[in-house]
């Protein structure tokens, strides 16, 4: 399929109380949601790189043409993290601040991006690795950061390709904007358009749709709580959102849009409270005329 439709994460808290069966066991819930689905961003990895062998057993969990988009560390995207936040073994060789969160080092960076590589391996071998998620941190200012900083990681995961979200709104500044775009279109990155709560707030991108990758082009919708977005303390919070089916229409207008110059288009839903991420998901895939799976 050209578009393709998913969630951000198959196992958020809100799922498994809203959304799955009740009592369904933990290693039930992915071949249940990939029943509904074609493809998932995994959570996770932003938090900790898996061990091999569960990857593994996602895909045993999940169909033959089932893919799963990727979300990399903390690290890699910029956000604070702490000792505890890396491989254990790697923890006496990072240097931190005085409020001890770790400083990015070139070689950190490669050995983060070579150890994904390694985890990712089934996935790869399996041909269900899609693209890896860059979710860069509202820090990443162009005040103070440029866009060669990038380039390990882009450059790191090749052939792969690397999706970057920029969540300052900074860098949609018309120069700035253009200057991103033509800097992932050179490295072949794709571009990660959204869907996020209206207001000119500094951690609220527009929505901008552009094509830097002919293969690849990927959106994720936040829903359009501004209130919650900003100050929302938990995901349930910021992300709370029933997205209508007039906006739904929209988001699968964009999506038609991206396809005509894109070989495939990753729609995936964050608006990840109680069931509405799943409940939006496959309201599009209706929509496009796919086939939502069993109800759940």
């Amino acid at each position: 399929m050209t578009i393709v439709v998913g969630t951000s994460s198959w196992a958020d808290p809100g799922f498994v109380e809203h959304w799955y069966p009740a009592g369904m066991r933990p290693r039930e819930r992915l071949p249940f949601y990939a029943e509904r689905f074609d493809a998932v961003e995994l959570n996770s990895s932003f938090y900790a790189i898996p061990a091999e062998s569960t990857v593994e057993r996602w895909v045993e969990a999940t169909p033959e043409d089932f893919t799963f988009d990727v979300k990399l560390h903390r690290l890699l995207s910029h956000h604070s993290a702490k000792l505890k936040d890396l491989p254990e073994d790697l923890r006496d060789q990072a240097e931190t601040n005085d409020r001890g969160r770790v400083l990015l080092d070139p070689a950190l960076i490669d050995e983060m991006v070579r150890r994904t590589q390694e985890a990712m391996r089934p996935l790869e071998a399996a041909g269900k690795l899609g693209a890896y998620l860059l979710q860069l941190t509202p820090g990443f200012d162009p005040a103070k950061n440029e866009l060669p900083e990038l380039t390990p990681v882009i450059e790191g995961l090749r052939p792969h390709p690397v999706a970057i979200e920029f969540r300052r709104r900074a860098w949609a500044d018309p120069e700035r904007l253009e200057a991103a775009l033509g800097f992932l279109s050179e490295r072949n990155a794709v571009f990660v358009c959204v869907d996020a709560p209206p207001g000119d707030h500094v951690p609220i991108f527009p929505a901008i749709d552009a094509v830097t990758s002919k293969r690849f082009a990927y959106m994720r919708c936040h829903g359009r709580n501004t209130e919650g977005y900003l100050h929302g303390r938990t995901v349930a919070e910021r992300f709370d959102y029933d997205y209508p089916p007039e906006e739904i229409e929209e988001i699968g207008d964009r999506a038609r849009r991206l396809a005509e110059e894109a070989r495939q288009v990753h729609v995936m839903f964050n608006n990840n409270a109680r069931e509405l991420a799943p409940k939006a998901a496959r309201a599009l895939r209706t929509m496009l005329g796919q086939d939502p799976g069993p109800p759940p």
